[in-house]
């Protein structure tokens, strides 16, 4: 046993109690399997003031810490196989034993990804939690998409409170905190390494109660937390992607295995049991599937097409998007619109039909 999480629950569950821990002599230590001469001495000059130093500090950033059987401590994270022995939590603890989805995707989305990641985390916060990771790319769209719909999310980090990782979220860091939830196994100011970002996603599928795939390629880490879902015993979605996309690979590849495809907000809900009236109150209508692209469009079609998922564009976005010139940009609408899969409206506006 080299992971310290689980040496502590043995500790404990062969003590007792963490303080019964420190009283033990060190010779009964070395005796249990995974600990040795250092981790034992290690243990014995342990001190209860390190404890009491950690909750002065999440008490100064308004924070606190969970253990298991506490009732805010999330009963699901309790089902899992290692399961967390201590949890420090900033923000709204009630989100934690509401229903919740997990939405996970690639850094390096497209156009496509975005916009599915919006469309369905907005629509699944009306009645769900969303739980994402905090990175940037398809995570940092769920947890914003989730707040700006009015709804709850959940932030697992991979690194202590106090470290904003990545910098570029320090924004979406502060409004969870006020207005979400941050969940972590670290202590305060303890920085990520290369062994925390595979733990933390044990935690956001096991926080959840469905683990929505939105956009991976088939070597992303959201695959990882896919296959903890599964181990976990959570259901998978995945949103479909072009087969021509890389970075749709890794969802496609999940539904070919049997992952239920996620074309719409009631898909994601039905998982949690909080699908039913969603079309008679017109939640699905507002929130359609994320439109897919015909596979054998150009690069430049394909980049047209993208820029138009989320509303119609004038014509001079489009050139600016594309990047070339404007004569190829009308070339590629004019083809566009004769297979109907554009229309263009007054003032040189285009958009998709």
């Amino acid at each position: 046993m080299e992971d310290s999480e689980v040496v502590a629950r043995l500790i404990v569950a062969t003590f007792g109690s963490a303080q019964a821990a420190l009283a033990a002599p060190q010779s009964k230590l070395q005796t249990l399997d995974g600990i040795g001469r250092a981790a034992a001495t290690a243990i014995k000059e342990a001190r209860v003031e390190d404890g009491a130093r950690v909750v002065a500090q999440l008490a100064a950033l308004g924070a606190r810490v969970l253990l298991p059987g506490q009732p805010e401590f999330p009963p699901q994270l309790e089902e899992i196989r290692d399961s967390p022995p201590v949890l420090y939590v900033w923000g709204d603890v009630a989100l934690l034993t509401r229903p919740s989805a997990a939405f996970v995707g690639s850094r390096d989305h497209t156009a496509y990804g975005a916009e599915a990641a919006r469309v369905l985390a907005a629509a699944v916060a009306t009645r769900a939690v969303v739980v994402s990771g905090m990175a940037r790319g398809i995570d940092a769209i769920a947890h914003t998409a989730a707040l700006d719909a009015g709804g709850g999310s959940v932030g697992v980090l991979g690194n202590g409170f106090g470290v904003i990782y990545p910098a570029a979220n320090r924004d979406l860091y502060d409004r969870m905190v006020a207005c979400g939830c941050l969940v972590t196994e670290h202590p305060p100011g303890e920085r990520p390494h290369a062994g925390s970002f595979p733990r933390r996603n044990r935690l956001i599928s096991g926080l959840s109660r469905a683990v929505v795939v939105v956009e991976a390629d088939v070597k992303s880490g959201a695959l990882v937390t896919a296959n903890e879902g599964l181990e976990q015993g959570r259901p998978v979605l995945a949103v479909p992607g072009p087969i021509t996309s890389r970075t749709s690979a890794g969802c496609n590849k999940l539904i070919q295995q049997g992952a239920k495809p996620a074309l719409c907000a009631a898909d994601i809900l039905e998982e949690l049991g909080l699908a039913s009236g969603m079309r008679e109150l017109g939640l699905a209508l507002s929130t359609p599937a994320p439109r897919v692209p015909p596979i054998d469009l150009t690069g430049l079609q394909l980049t047209l097409w993208s820029r138009m998922t989320s509303e119609p564009q004038h014509v001079d976005a489009l050139v600016g998007a594309a990047k070339t010139a404007p004569a190829d940009v009308l070339g590629a609408l004019t083809e566009l619109e004769l297979r109907g899969l554009v229309r263009q409206g007054p003032g040189m506006v285009f958009g998709l039909t």
